[in-house]
């Protein structure tokens, strides 16, 4: 089983656990976004794709399909944003692709502490159009 697939797989069981599905149609993207915390990778999982694997730092995973076609494709995006924090500590944010096979996602790390509020604003930009995603997520440590 390859690395993506076990990350997949996780992300996909874990979302499934905590919450429903977070998915919002932005123009001609359907962009679906989760965020958790990273303990819930296994360490070799975290360790393959170089995350750091503690109880205060999170996970951001953004995939985004193309609405306009047959069978709604990935496609490849550029995702730029900040974290910010209830006392407006602001924190930008580096997404890295991940790619295997047909699936894409993009992957970022955010520190917080026990029972943070983070407030993500994301510009997604596919190269015709630019789209913004914003959602929060209260995280909280093992």
């Amino acid at each position: 089983m390859s690395k993506i697939v076990l990350v997949a797989s996780l992300v996909l069981g874990f979302s499934a656990n905590l919450a429903a599905e977070n998915m919002k149609k932005l123009g001609n993207m359907n962009v679906h976004y989760m965020a958790i915390g990273a303990t819930f990778l296994t360490p070799e999982v975290a360790k393959a794709y170089g995350i750091e694997r503690s109880k205060y730092n999170g996970l951001i995973n953004i995939s985004v399909l193309d609405n306009t076609q047959k069978d709604t494709p990935a496609k490849t995006v550029t995702i730029t944003g900040t974290a910010r924090n209830l006392l407006g500590r602001e924190k930008p944010l580096n997404f890295v692709e991940v790619k295997e096979g047909d699936a894409i996602y993009y992957l970022a790390q955010v520190q917080y502490r026990n029972e943070e509020m983070i407030r993500f604003d994301l510009t997604i930009d596919d190269g015709n159009e630019k789209q913004n995603l914003k959602f929060q997520q209260t995280f909280y440590t093992d």
